[in-house]
């Protein structure tokens, strides 16, 4: 079986922790040794090969999918990690990848959720062994036996039971959030939640998008991610499991939570005796079933049913019940060009990572961290002058024509116009402070004269 991973996403409903450029997937959210991805892709090993797993990410998040594969000693193959030229939705992407897997003959294919927390133990198992029986003829769906009335979630209504020695159904219609009301109705219907992971074999796929999205499937067949930008955004629910009527649903009871809000992560987190669910360094007096998420000591005294999460850079305070209204949040600074929505303090890079430490209008003090064996590009200023302090290991400096280490304690001084690029040739992390000097410092005065990194 092959496995398709889905890790595109921008996780913003979980801001200030996920950002555009660091979305939750990546994140070691609520296993505090493993990112969410990369229990995912452990999930994808039950069935596919590493060889066999296909990523679906973009150009920001690549470098990321990539260092977190190696990370779990995976050998994935760098041409499977995929990366969107620009963001399409759920049925382009999963198109994409198919066509690209379909070139090696007919197989069934799993579809998977990078940032979904799933128990994939037993009834996990065998509710993928059952889809497996179903994919020859049906594209099949898991739906999650809910265990209470949810309101963000979907739903799927089971219909016609189809007898492949499991709980499979025909699907008899999908339904969007519903509110309290109908999501108790829904449950005493029989209704499921709408898992978003699938199944099914490349065939019947490619054949049903034929039937109801031939111009995505097209545009892909004929220039494959050129076209990409002029297909429709869609996702593979709205575009085609609500119009073919090959859709199964196989019920899946295990636990599962997308991780989509703060109430949702404090739902999945271990909680003290006072039902309070922290992370990080917190200290809480007379404060009760309260999300807790911090970078530095928070100290809660008479609080309760409340969301604190605090960032090196921003802070939220939200009830809890409300956690869905941080997208309001995002909007906001979002139309007011704030770049924390997009970003942390530290931004992580294909080379390393890079901290804001300190900035005004005419400097940026920034610490930067370069990994073992990679480096910037060749690159040059117009309005910046730069100095450069090596903090922990040696680097190696090429600048104009002339080629130097530099070590603990060795400094640089670049002006503006100079063509540079630094590199870590050794072992261990390379550690600099960066002061840049300027009237204009912004991101997008670099002249790369090499691959932009």
């Amino acid at each position: 079986m092959k496995t398709i991973i889905l890790a595109g996403g921008s996780g913003t409903r979980l801001w200030p922790l996920s950002r555009e450029y660091y979305p939750k997937q990546f994140i070691k959210l609520v296993n505090r040794k493993k990112t969410l991805f990369q229990l995912t892709l452990e999930r994808a090993r039950i069935f596919s090969s590493p060889a066999d797993i296909f990523v679906v990410t973009n150009e920001r998040q690549r470098f990321m999918a990539i260092d977190q594969i190696s990370e779990l000693g995976l050998k994935i193959p760098e041409d499977n990690v995929i990366a969107e030229p620009c963001p399409r939705n759920t049925l382009p992407a999963i198109c994409y990848a198919i066509l690209l897997i379909a070139e090696s003959g007919t197989s069934k294919v799993a579809v998977l959720p990078s940032d979904h927390l799933v128990e994939a133990g037993s009834e996990y198992k065998k509710a993928f062994r059952c889809a497996s029986k179903l994919a020859d003829n049906y594209l099949v769906t898991f739906g999650i036996k809910p265990n209470k009335p949810h309101t963000g979630y979907g739903y799927i209504k089971p219909g016609e039971e189809l007898n492949f020695g499991c709980k499979a159904y025909k699907v008899e219609k999908f339904v969007e959030k519903p509110n309290e009301e109908k999501a108790k109705k829904y449950i005493q219907e029989g209704y499921l939640w709408n898992s978003g992971m699938f199944l099914f074999s490349t065939d019947v796929f490619l054949e049903e998008c034929e039937k109801y999205a031939s111009d995505i499937l097209e545009a892909l067949k004929e220039g494959g991610l050129k076209n990409y930008g002029d297909v429709r955004e869609i996702s593979i629910d709205h575009g085609l499991m609500e119009k073919t009527n090959r859709a199964a649903v196989v019920s899946l009871n295990t636990f599962w939570s997308d991780v989509g809000s703060f109430d949702a992560l404090y739902e999945v987190m271990e909680k003290d005796h006072s039902g309070n669910a922290k992370s990080g360094e917190c200290v809480t007096v007379d404060s009760s079933n309260n999300l807790i998420y911090s970078e530095r000591l928070v100290a809660a005294v008479g609080v309760e049913n409340s969301i604190i999460v605090d960032t090196k850079d921003a802070l939220l305070v939200c009830s809890r019940g409300l956690a869905q209204r941080v997208k309001d949040v995002v909007k906001i600074l979002k139309e007011s060009g704030d770049r924390r929505v997009e970003t942390h303090l530290t931004v992580y890079r294909p080379w390393g990572s890079h901290t804001l430490l300190e900035e005004s209008e005419f400097y940026k003090i920034r610490k930067m961290t370069i990994l073992p064996e990679r480096g910037l590009s060749m690159r040059m200023h117009y309005h910046r002058n730069e100095h450069w302090v090596v903090v922990r290991g040696m680097a190696k400096v090429v600048m104009q024509d002339r080629e130097f280490y530099l070590r603990g304690g060795e400094s640089m001084f670049v002006p503006a116009g100079t063509k540079y690029k630094i590199e870590n040739p050794g072992k261990i992390p390379l550690e600099l402070l960066e002061v840049q000097i300027g009237e204009y410092l912004g991101e997008d005065d670099i002249v790369y004269f090499e691959n932009p990194d």
